[in-house]
């Protein structure tokens, strides 16, 4: 027999530990539970640094697990939650590190994905699963753990914690001027090719300087191939006045108020574009590898450049309707299907006609 789903839960637990978009893409169905129980405590167990941008969000209690940390951390955060029983505990990490950390903590149901969406066999290490929902965008997967337990208010709502200093961080790096943010690089990955060309991004930075008198402000994590695509798109853009390397030169919470200012962002699959769309910025998302329409910026998908129908036809041979639901295009030259133009058309788009500001 299922265990019963608690019809007032008085502790919720929410486990899930990266990556950095789908913490942000998470967070509204911690805004529909708080709305369904204002009472509830919320404790979210969370990786170290997406803790750090998501430090401060009201009603939420975070519990950090290093993932460097490995099993020893596991019993650290074991014994830190030790007297801690969750009425409900949200399983919505597939994988098997999380599933391992969860089978140490006290609940009275555990709810996790349904066989078809669940990887690592998670479906085993949990009471109570969710019902179907193919072809669902990742920001409705987490919503269906708030519909299972009874909430229907499942509007999105983000209202994510920016300090002033946040703020202080970033206008040192825009000082005053208008700017299009631009982070080039993905999360490094095996057989991960997100990555946009150097090219590309240099044809749309002059014309975002020529068109508009936009600065580009470039961002990224500072590691070395995002410092090499940094020096690759300077030396490409002819008036050094259009851009400013900001590479490694803010803190998480730091991006967030750079992105909340910006006129908009462009960006591969990443943090970025989630972050932007976490906070109402327009995002320009370039597609090619991964389905817009699973991982895509929720609320901007229609200014999305999104070429991966075309290379699942190209370079997988297979029709997309028969293709799975999160399988990617792993070829290095799928991104090469976006053209400057493409984005360039995206962006003229985003800056000449009106915006609907309701």
């Amino acid at each position: 027999m299922k265990r019963p789903l608690p019809a007032q839960p008085r502790h919720i637990g929410i486990l899930r530990l990266s990556a950095l978009g789908d913490v942000c893409n998470l967070v509204p169905t911690v805004r529909a539970l708080q709305r369904q129980w204002p009472d509830a405590r919320i404790t979210w167990i969370i990786g170290k640094g997406e803790h750090s941008l998501l430090a401060g969000l009201s009603g939420v209690e975070f519990v950090v697990y290093d993932k460097a940390s490995g099993v020893a951390g596991m019993r650290a955060l074991w014994r830190e939650l030790t007297d801690t029983r969750f009425d409900v505990l949200l399983h919505m990490q597939q994988a098997l590190r999380a599933s391992l950390l969860g089978l140490g903590l006290k609940a009275g149901v555990r709810v996790g994905y349904d066989k078809a969406r669940a990887k690592d066999a998670q479906h085993w290490f949990t009471h109570r699963q969710l019902p179907p929902h193919p072809r669902a965008h990742v920001v409705d997967s987490f919503m269906d753990f708030a519909r299972l337990l009874g909430v229907e208010d499942t509007r999105l709502e983000w209202q994510l914690s920016v300090p002033d200093a946040a703020y202080e961080e970033a206008r040192q790096l825009s000082a005053g001027r208008r700017y299009l943010m631009v982070s080039p690089c993905s999360s490094v990955r095996v057989r991960n090719f997100r990555n946009w060309s150097a090219e590309g991004f240099a044809a749309v930075i002059e014309h975002a300087w020529q068109q508009y008198g936009l600065v580009t402000l470039l961002t990224g994590s500072g590691t070395a191939k995002e410092r090499e695509m940094c020096e690759r798109i300077t030396a490409l853009v002819p008036d050094r006045e259009a851009l400013v390397d900001g590479v490694g030169q803010l803190s998480l919470k730091g991006l967030l108020a750079l992105i909340d200012e910006a006129q908009a962002v462009i960006a591969p699959d990443s943090g970025p574009v989630h972050m932007a769309n976490a906070l109402g910025t327009p995002v320009i998302g370039l597609y090619a590898t991964s389905n817009l329409q699973r991982t895509g910026p929720y609320d901007w998908r229609h200014l999305a450049v999104d070429r991966y129908p075309q290379a699942v036809a190209r370079f997988l041979h297979k029709d997309i309707e028969a293709l799975g639901w999160g399988e990617r295009v792993r070829h290095p030259d799928a991104m090469s299907l976006i053209a400057a133009d493409d984005v360039i058309e995206r962006l003229d788009t985003l800056l000449t006609e009106p915006r609907d500001e309701t």
